[in-house]
């Protein structure tokens, strides 16, 4: 891009970075013969600036570099320098917003595969509050996730997202927020856009990372701060029955954090204490970042 494009409605809200300038608004990148515009070799990451603190950004700087990588992408920038990049936009903002930091990759040629040298890096931060810890409802989703061989799973890849947006949809016209999401084994994989996570008789189970779904930063993160505060946390295989007899369910996701599930098909569901110890600490963490 070689000309800032005018400012937009969203210039107060938003700034993005592309080629090596800071623009205001969300200016268009791609072009109609842009290989990730109709080929969608895109891949991109979410981190979150919560009021000056920036939890777990390198690992998510870190990620979307070996998302590139898994799409046949070439980073143009090192984890240190998108950490740099994202503090230097986060900057622009007031002291106590609630941000979100999107660095995203995509190929601007090549025919099927993309040409590698042609990655480009734009940088994408938005003022987005975290939600109320309301909770949600979900059903059981008759979309899957894939597996391994099948697409690029171990990638935050713009491709998966529609499988995703599918069990949304269905979630919703049936009255409900999203779905639970199995594997092509049967298994609970995750819900529609965020780790799943339960509690039965004082212990946290979750599905074990299989490969068929992200295994995400915030996932991660909670396990370890659960486990280090002595609660017992399994990740393994789980059968849709189990989720029926859980005393709780809650998400982890790098948008939301950690948000209760308070339905599940027709039974209703209270934010539990396992989940809100989980909440507690990972906010204290948020807190030392």
């Amino acid at each position: 891009m070689t000309k800032t494009p005018p400012k937009n409605k969203e210039s107060k809200l938003t700034k993005t970075y592309i080629d090596g300038t800071w623009h205001d608004g969300s200016p268009p990148v791609l072009a109609p013969n842009s290989q990730a515009m109709w080929l969608s070799s895109i891949v991109f990451d979410g981190a979150r600036a919560l009021q000056g603190h920036l939890p777990d950004l390198d690992l998510h700087s870190a990620r979307v570099n070996q998302s590139a990588i898994e799409l046949g992408l070439a980073p143009t920038h090192t984890t240190e320098e998108i950490i740099a990049l994202s503090k230097e936009g986060v900057a622009m903002f007031p002291d106590d917003a609630e941000l979100y930091i999107c660095p995203m990759y995509y190929a601007e040629d090549g025919f099927i595969t993309p040409i590698p040298e042609s990655t480009k890096l734009v940088l994408s931060i938005y003022e987005a509050p975290l939600p109320e810890p309301t909770g949600f409802r979900a059903c059981r989703s008759s979309f899957r996730r894939p597996s391994p061989d099948m697409a690029p799973t171990n990638a935050k890849a713009s491709c998966l997202y529609p499988n995703v947006a599918r069990s949304v949809t269905e979630a919703r016209e049936k009255g409900f927020d999203c779905g639970v999401v199995l594997d092509p084994d049967n298994n609970v994989a995750e819900f529609s856009y965020t780790n799943l996570f339960f509690a039965k008789d004082g212990v946290v189970h979750t599905p074990v990372a299989n490969g068929t779904f992200l295994n995400g930063v915030t996932r991660q993160r909670v396990i370890q701060l659960l486990r280090d505060n002595g609660v017992k946390v399994q990740d393994r295989s789980i059968d849709y029955k189990e989720l029926g007899k859980a005393d709780e369910l809650f998400s982890t996701g790098n948008y939301s954090k950690l948000m209760p599930c308070v339905g599940l098909d027709e039974r209703e569901l209270q934010p539990g204490p396992l989940y809100q110890k989980a909440r507690e600490l990972y906010f204290d963490f948020v807190e030392r970042s």
